[in-house]
């Protein structure tokens, strides 16, 4: 029976967070070429994408052009642009002008170099245009596996929905695929059958008849936007609309794309959104897409957080398309609340590469227990923390491997449980969430990475964590509390970690009547005398710290 236990809670974790350990052994050219930065990469940063795509649901294929508009930092006649293998890719050229060029291109791996005849000179904005066409990769578990997802609703109608991350943007439109360039705004117009809608980011401007056959949706983005964000839903849509209002009267525009079928229970299902918004602006400051609204997006697979038009694929059902995911007992729709929290961690506040994917989902993952705590208070929080204690595995650091496009592991649960942990060591609750809101405020829109993030952190909580990120970050252990207790009450006690110089608080107790007191814990041998102990009642704080304890 246990054995069955453990094979059901390895297969629920693949499931709802992709694989356990998804790090390679050996890394290749071709993961250098999409991972690293280059001066083919490094000589111009990305203004503006204007993706034009025609998608076919019958051939299950593609066609279509991006223009890219960029800025010139480096001299270099060549630069990299992604795109996957499997498109042709039928012409570059020089775009916006009344004459275009045709550049020559090269192609390595899913990396694509384009020739320039001279040098671009830093400060000048250039223009090309990329013509492809193809069959994008089929995703057979989407989200995590990535790609197209090709499904008929009830009704017999196509239902067609991309995600790409982790596997990017380059599977299926041309671009910069680096995470840490993006473009200021996008425009992404699709051109499907007329009996469909395809529903993307932002919001839709345009719809046109192509043809009697045929209808373009134009849709634009106001903000900067992740590559691996950018999505289409293709589908018979319904569509129904309502408002969100905030502390300080501002409205933002709530639209919800919905199978026909489905509209009653959407209805319902959607109430949760307005209650969920006040909460994470509460905590976690304002919305950051107030422009382009914020839309529900019905998928054939579970969901992605794909900025202002998050997929969903939960099915109208509670927690995690029916299972109880909080396991004590709470019953909201846990993929509206998780893919909503990407709006400010992902979406907003940006990784400059996979290695740093910690900083998305370990902040949205905590954010759920902020929602929690809104809505059920503090106390409800800690166990929903603490229910997510097994789930964690230990076996690789939460950082990746940089410059291969290779995210670190753990970092859902575990994320949590650290940042529920800073809490603790912060312990100043003004200070804290003053120092979550800093952080949206500072890195809103923009990309970030480990140094910077948790120099950050230090600074806004006055208290130095360096040694503290690097321990639970970029080793694969937490930290074990030694100590050895005598009938005397006398306490000695230590932390047996990777990282040098490492110190910590904790809060202990010697009896349960007592408050819990901090003491701070170095690598080296301390010793105490607890007054008024009780052997049997010593108590290590472990709900609010995420530790092992080990007694001598």
């Amino acid at each position: 029976m246990r054995l069955v236990s453990i094979i059901i809670f390895l297969l629920f974790s693949v499931l709802a967070f992709g694989q356990l350990n998804t790090q390679k052994d050996t890394y290749t050219r071709c993961d250098s070429l999409r991972g690293s930065l280059r001066l083919e990469r490094t000589c111009y940063n990305v203004g503006y994408y204007d993706l034009d795509v025609t998608v076919d649901p019958e051939n299950q294929y593609i066609k279509g052009s991006n223009t890219i508009i960029f800025r010139a930092v480096e001299a270099s006649n060549r630069i990299q642009i992604d795109l996957f293998e499997q498109y042709e890719i039928t012409a570059i050229k020089t775009a916006l002008t009344s004459n275009p060029e045709t550049l020559s291109f090269t192609r390595e791996c899913n990396a694509v170099f384009v020739n320039f005849k001279k040098d671009i000179k830093p400060g000048t904005v250039y223009y090309i245009e990329v013509f492809y066409e193809g069959k994008p990769q089929v995703a057979e578990r989407a989200p995590w596996d990535g790609g197209f997802v090709w499904e008929k609703d009830k009704e017999g109608e196509h239902w067609i929905g991309v995600a790409c991350q982790g596997l990017g943007a380059s599977s299926w439109w041309p671009n910069k695929d680096y995470l840490g360039d993006e473009p200021d705004s996008m425009r992404i117009k699709c051109t499907v059958p007329k009996n469909l809608i395809a529903v993307s980011n932002g919001n839709l401007t345009d719809t046109a008849p192509i043809d009697t056959t045929q209808t373009r949706y134009t849709w634009k983005v106001s903000y900067p936007i992740n590559n691996y964000n950018v999505s289409l839903n293709i589908a018979n849509y319904t569509n129904f609309s309502d408002m969100y209002y905030n502390e300080d009267g501002d409205s933002l525009h709530l639209d919800y794309y919905v199978l026909p079928y489905n509209l009653e229970k959407a209805k319902k299902q959607f109430e949760q959104v307005k209650p969920m918004m006040a909460c994470f602006e509460k905590y976690l400051g304002p919305y950051p897409f107030y422009k382009d609204g914020f839309a529900l997006v019905e998928t054939p697979y579970l969901g992605m957080e794909h900025q202002s038009a998050i997929a969903y694929g939960n099915e109208y059902k509670t927690g995690y398309r029916g299972r109880d995911f909080s396991q004590i007992g709470l019953d909201f729709d846990y993929i509206i609340i998780h893919e909503t929290g990407h709006e400010w961690w992902g979406n907003s506040v940006s990784k400059k590469e996979a290695a740093d994917m910690w900083i998305h989902e370990s902040f949205c993952t905590y954010s759920e227990a902020l929602y929690v705590e809104c809505l059920h208070g503090y106390e409800t929080a800690m166990d929903y923390v603490n229910a997510r204690r097994n789930r964690v595995a230990n076996k690789s650091p939460m950082v990746g491997i940089r410059g291969v496009n290779e995210e670190g592991t753990d970092m859902y649960d575990k994320g949590m449980l650290v940042l529920n942990t800073l809490r603790s060591i912060v312990d100043n609750d003004e200070v804290w969430f003053n120092t979550i809101k800093a952080i949206t405020e500072e890195y809103k829109m923009k990309n970030t990475d480990y140094d910077e993030l948790t120099a950050f952190m230090s600074k806004s909580t006055g208290k130095d964590l360096s040694k503290i990120f690097k321990q639970y970050l970029t080793t694969p252990n937490i930290p074990v509390f030694e100590y050895q207790l005598k009938k005397s009450g006398k306490l000695k006690y230590r932390w047996n970690v990777d990282t040098k110089g490492f110190e910590m608080p904790l809060k202990i107790r010697g009896n349960k009547s007592d408050e819990f007191i901090t003491i701070t814990p170095t690598t080296t041998f301390k010793k105490m005398k607890l007054s008024n102990f009780n052997k049997n009642e010593f108590e290590i704080d472990h709900r609010h710290f995420y530790i092992n304890s080990k007694s001598l």
